[in-house]
């Protein structure tokens, strides 16, 4: 479906996300989603935490996944125009809003940057 005229077209970058089917486990949603967006299998490897989104009021999920197979691309082209990797540092770049604390914690702790006052 085009855009509408009377609604602009928003693009953002995000990470893989999408609403729980009737009867589907949120990590099983995660999981989906992002093979249906990006192409890549993953498995959950950890839960990162939940909030009610500050700017929808949906409740959200988040998991930390490991990629298990398949190859990073734009899988569903009406929702993603693009996929990219990026550094905890580029982020901002791409993600100009801030991250839920939990999971800056995780990709903190991932990639091995010292705690303030530590490095």
């Amino acid at each position: 479906m085009p855009p509408s005229p009377h609604r602009p077209l928003i693009r953002s970058w995000q990470f893989p996300a999408g609403k729980v089917e009737p009867g589907e486990a949120w990590e099983d949603a995660a999981v989906r989603e992002t093979k249906e967006e990006t192409g890549l299998d993953v498995s959950v490897a950890g839960v990162l935490g939940e909030r009610v989104h500050p700017a929808t009021g949906r409740l959200m999920s988040y998991a930390a996944c490991e990629v298990v197979g398949g190859s990073a691309r734009a899988a569903a082209p009406t929702e993603i125009a693009e996929v990219a990797w990026a550094t905890l540092a580029e982020l901002p770049g791409y993600i100009p809003y801030a991250i839920f604390e939990p999971v800056q914690r995780y990709l903190e702790a991932l990639i091995g940057i010292p705690p303030p006052g530590q490095g």
